[in-house]
């Protein structure tokens, strides 16, 4: 008689990767594949615990980015925008824990709540903004499903995506410092007031901004909401004993009036309008658009595959498994983010926090989720911060988008200019575009100089020429006769 090497009971299941993983195992082991990727529910726990403290500084942020007036001079009621934030993140990310099934979270992407906020409210109404995330995020989701996606991010030159990111970054560190009062908004720009640093804020700010970048050199987990919540508590001392003008704060006071606790305020969701553009023109529609896509194009990928990497979920080419499905939530975002009315929602690199815990699955993702959901009820804590404080970590976040500095080739004439003319009209002109513009058509007129033109490609110069039209947007209506 033959022996049997089946058990039922106490055996293993092959996981198809060579491992072994236990028999019977409950729905939410199967579901999320725990055991095949080496991971247990509590290190899925764990990690999406990890993630959301690592994160949830957006809950701070994008109201404070999303704060200005739009061309009618409305803003956007702080409630109401920490709620439309924590619930777009809430839904971004445990869509993508339950279909992804990856340990990635969502969230208002920084350098989209930019764009919202300095070029496209200026020009139009919050509605019919987040009318354009929603456009953009279809975009998104169409370049996924038709696969162009991937072949657009082929085409960009690489130093060129690293240079866009950079940008970024030194675009919201200059939102940071102004409105902490450290970079005054006069033309030209000066430090502080009159060339001098003045108040309380700003010495907060200060203290706020060079604690998380000593708890970061000490790799403390959290530690930009431990930087806030000591910068915060400092503020409210302050405050308290030094009795100040509340316009001192940018913002109001920090100080709780009444309960920590509060029903969530979703005057903001729906609020969402196609049309009615015709005051900025169909030409400026699509610019803004693209820049939208843009700035939720390129870091969403490369943050996927790395944290994806980091789990050890993909292989040697970036292919991991749900990238496709992960892809196409992270585009869905944008439409989330428009109809909640908090702008678009990205992947997060804080996801590698998480992934540092040892998360490995989409369980992490919808724990990540639910506690974004929990912050629905605590609105009244996230606005005790204060402005000034909260821009402390506008900065760091610049600081650590320049990292990318270090993948560019500085010694490649045809690579350095284009990278550094999108770095730095970026923040100088106040821009996102105008600095991919530059960028973009450095990149292509250098490399025809040197007589490099396969390097270039068929969409760099299609790309190119959409740029020239947008520099050349006004003389060209003047010539028109459209203005």
């Amino acid at each position: 008689m033959t022996q049997s090497t089946v058990e039922p009971r106490t055996g293993a299941e092959d996981a198809g990767d060579g491992s072994r993983v236990p028999a019977g195992r409950s729905w939410l082991d199967r579901y999320f594949h725990i055991s095949e990727r080496q991971s247990t529910v509590s290190r899925e726990v764990r990690g999406g615990i990890t993630t959301f403290m690592a994160m949830c500084y957006i809950l701070l942020l994008n109201p404070l980015i999303l704060s200005g007036p739009d061309v009618n001079g409305d803003k956007l009621g702080a409630a109401g925008l920490i709620t439309a934030t924590a619930l777009a993140a809430a839904v971004s990310t445990i869509l993508m824990g339950f279909v992804g099934k990856v340990p990635l979270a969502l969230a208002a992407g920084l350098s989209v709540s930019g764009v919202l906020a300095t070029q496209v409210a200026p020009n139009m109404t919050w509605p019919q903004a987040m009318g354009m995330c929603v456009m953009y995020g279809v975009v998104i989701v169409l370049l996924v499903v038709t696969g162009l996606r991937e072949i657009i991010m082929n085409a960009i030159p690489l130093a060129l995506k690293h240079g866009i990111t950079i940008g970024i970054g030194m675009f919201i560190a200059l939102i940071g410092l102004v409105n902490a009062g450290f970079v005054g908004k006069g033309n030209p720009i000066g430090m502080g007031v009159n060339g001098q640093l003045t108040g309380w804020p700003v010495a907060l700010f200060a203290v706020t901004l060079l604690l998380v970048f000593m708890l970061q050199a000490r790799r403390v987990p959290g530690a930009i909401l431990i930087g806030i919540v000591v910068g915060t508590v400092l503020a409210v001392i302050v405050n308290a004993v030094g009795d100040m003008d509340p316009k001192e704060w940018n913002g109001a006071p920090p100080e709780l009036d009444g309960s920590a606790v509060s029903m969530p305020d979703f005057g903001l969701f729906g609020h969402v309008e196609f049309g009615g553009w015709g005051q900025v023109g169909a030409m400026t529609v699509g610019m803004i658009v693209f820049t939208l896509v843009l700035a939720g194009f390129f870091d969403a990928m490369a943050t996927i595959i790395g944290v994806g990497t980091e789990a050890k979920l993909a292989d040697d080419k970036g292919r991991m498994p749900g990238l496709s499905k992960a892809l196409f939530i992270d585009g869905a975002g944008g439409a989330i983010g428009g109809v909640a009315g908090a702008s678009g929602q990205t992947v997060f690199i804080e996801s590698a926090t998480g992934v540092g815990e040892g998360a490995r699955t989409g369980l992490s993702s919808v724990v990540t989720g639910l506690l974004f959901a929990a912050g629905l009820f605590f609105t009244p804590l996230a606005q005790i911060v204060p402005g000034p404080i909260a821009a402390a970590a506008l900065v760091v976040i610049g600081a650590m988008m320049m990292q990318n500095a270090r993948h560019v080739d500085w010694a490649d004439y045809s690579v350095a200019v284009p990278v550094f003319l999108t770095v730095a009209l970026m923040p100088f002109t106040y821009s996102i575009t105008a600095g991919v513009a530059a960028g973009v058509i450095a990149y292509t007129a250098i490399k025809a100089a040197q007589g490099r033109f396969r390097e270039i490609g068929p969409f760099m110069w299609v790309l190119t020429a959409v740029f020239v039209v947008f520099f050349a947007l006004s003389p060209i209506e003047h010539w028109l006769g459209v203005k």
